[in-house]
């Protein structure tokens, strides 16, 4: 564990001497505001990719009419960590990430004299669903028991590596003892898997979607049968928030108006967030959709602050920070400020359970179900006309796809799950159930 720890601060050290420039330059009257976020970690969308896209933020500053032109900076990155790097170095003034990239951002921001905030949030799952730990499609390998002794895969001080250290525990394999653990960026990771290098990988949206997606993965284990809330979201360096408080809380108004956007059209905001990123609407989907994994609004929940102090623990035990202060880091008075009346509302709204939903080719919008067997037996009878077919995992409600889950067949009933562990639980619960294979649940609901 030495060594990757190293290797993430090496990570969160280098560009602090790569770039020069300010965040915020100007001529007097032209303002850049410089975001960062990440493309490709689609939980982010509302406050980065999506955003972007829709061109809220920019509209939005215009329409301050404050003496000042204001131009936007993007600045696109694979993970948190050089986007925390560039934020306390003084050059990008708000950014987007994950849960536990955003401690490290609280306590490299105090460490520094840069402070930084949590000002909202983008998407979350109150279970932990966001992150999976996936394995070869020809692997053995069924429990997270059977990872001992393994190559295991995964973005040290990442929400997904904190996913696996506690799931490991829970099994009773140490984060320091039990297998061998690789710090590797998602993409590299993704390619050891292809490559045989590893044994498993740990990560976060939307990688493992996308490897079982193309067939390049299985899913070992799913991140909500931890229970834990995992989130992503919007961290702003706190000089930047008291100079220029209007902008914070024009980009918040935005954020909301691209997290409205996609509640309202999730099949158009994947396609735009695909073509952005050259990622599968489809996988997007999974994630983003009406019942995707992940729910978006920008609102700091109660349960995700809990969540984040609970996390600070899985950081210091590897040694990537010492204590945080959670509650001087999370700071709402700006998203409260820029929603008004509407932030409480916001904050009162429950996620809905997953349903079963098929994307027919060539539609504008999607079928749900409210039974598994009714999607299969619409998906029997429209095998060459569907894009994409989804399912609620039985026990988690986590959305897989409905061809790569784990089928079980309990009397009348066909039940899905993520993992093969969880499946075989139920049946061992159930005596008479039975894990099937997709094809055997098609004929079944036919």
């Amino acid at each position: 564990m030495k060594n990757t720890t190293l290797a993430a601060s090496a990570l969160l050290l280098l560009p602090l001497t790569a770039c020069g420039g300010s965040a915020e330059a100007g001529d007097g009257k032209t303002v850049t505001i410089t975001v960062g976020y990440q493309s490709k970690t689609i939980n982010t969308v509302t406050a980065g990719t999506l955003l972007r896209s829709l061109g809220y933020f920019e509209k939005d500053l215009n329409a301050l009419h404050d003496g000042h032109t204001y131009k936007v900076d993007w600045q696109d990155y694979a993970t948190g960590a050089p986007i925390t790097a560039q934020m306390t170095a003084g050059k990008i003034d708000i950014g987007s990430m994950g849960d536990f990239p955003l401690l490290i951002n609280a306590a490299r921001g105090k460490q520094l004299g840069t402070p930084t905030h949590l000002v909202s949030v983008t998407g979350y799952n109150l279970r932990g669903g966001l992150n999976t730990v996936v394995t070869a499609p020809n692997s053995k390998l069924t429990t997270l028991t059977d990872l001992k002794g393994k190559k295991v895969s995964t973005s040290v001080g990442s929400a997904a590596d904190g996913t696996l250290v506690r799931a490991l525990q829970r099994v009773g394999i140490g984060p320091d003892k039990g297998i061998e653990k690789l710090n590797q960026q998602p993409a590299v990771g993704a390619s050891a898997l292809s490559a045989g290098s590893t044994d498993a990988l740990s990560q976060f949206v939307a990688w493992p979607g996308l490897l079982a997606f193309q067939g390049k993965a299985k899913a070992l284990y799913d991140g909500a049968q931890l229970n834990l809330p995992t989130f992503h979201g919007v961290t702003a360096r706190e000089d930047f928030t008291k100079r220029r408080p209007a902008v914070l809380e024009t980009f918040l108004k935005a954020q909301a108006e691209a997290t409205d956007y996609l509640n309202s059209h999730p099949v158009t905001a994947a396609e735009k967030v695909a073509k952005t990123t050259g990622l599968p609407a489809e996988v997007v989907y999974l994630y983003n959709g009406a019942h995707g994994i992940a729910t978006f609004d920008p609102a700091v929940k109660p349960q995700l602050v809990s969540a984040l102090k609970q996390d600070v623990s899985v950081l210091k035990s590897a040694k990537l920070t010492g204590d945080i202060d959670v509650d001087s880091f999370v700071d709402d008075q700006y998203i409260r400020k820029a929603l008004g009346a509407d932030y409480a509302k916001r904050l009162a709204v429950t996620p809905a359970p997953a349903a079963s939903e098929v994307w027919p080719k060539g539609a504008e919008q999607t079928n749900s179900f409210k039974f598994p067997a009714k999607l299969l037996s619409y998906v029997a009878q429209h095998q060459d006309g569907i894009r994409a077919a989804y399912v609620p995992d039985a026990t988690t409600g986590t959305l897989w796809f409905a061809d790569k889950a784990v089928w079980v067949a309990d009397g009348d009933q066909l039940l899905p799950f993520v993992a093969p562990a969880t499946a075989k639980a139920y049946v061992a619960e159930h005596g008479g159930a039975r894990v099937i294979t997709y094809a055997d649940a098609l004929g079944r609901a036919s």
